[in-house]
């Protein structure tokens, strides 16, 4: 099956684990998924191997994209894998690994269908970077206090 990869990496200054759950978290999941703009609505976001994750993201235009997904693998601070299962297809692998800053994210986007991945790459590949963008400032973000 054709397919085409968008592969990113981002160093963050913070351990490991910190970046894992800003991934595992729900409420922090939907506060950052998604390119510069987007907001989410989560319906479910079952965060275990084989587990749905179904959401809609709200776009700064006012549109709304459905979004269906599974988790296939979750190695608690090692990597998530998470299978897109509607239009466009694609598998999405997170990898997280100790750095001399903090922590590597690697981002690596696979996409079923190599001509649209082509003729989207100018929007996909900008918009992974601004994925990474707002995990970083979610895991760097200060905490909100509790009552």
């Amino acid at each position: 099956m054709p397919h085409y990869e968008f592969a990113t990496q981002r160093e963050i200054a913070a351990p490991v684990d910190a970046v894992f759950a800003a991934i595992a978290d729900p409420q922090r999941l939907a506060r950052w998924w998604g390119p510069a703009g987007f907001t989410n609505t989560f319906s479910v976001c079952e965060f275990v191997e084989g587990g749905r994750w179904s959401f809609v993201m709200h776009g700064p235009d006012g549109k709304d994209y459905a979004n269906e997904n599974v988790f296939e693998v979750i190695e608690p601070a090692h990597r998530v894998v998470v299978r897109h299962v509607c239009e466009p297809y694609f598998t999405l692998t997170i990898s997280l690994a100790p750095s001399a800053v903090g922590a590597r994210v690697s981002w690596l986007q696979v996409l079923e269908n190599a001509d649209f991945a082509r003729q989207f790459a100018h929007i996909i590949a900008p918009a992974n970077e601004q994925n990474l963008d707002r995990l970083t400032a979610e895991v760097l973000r200060a905490p909100i206090p509790r009552d």
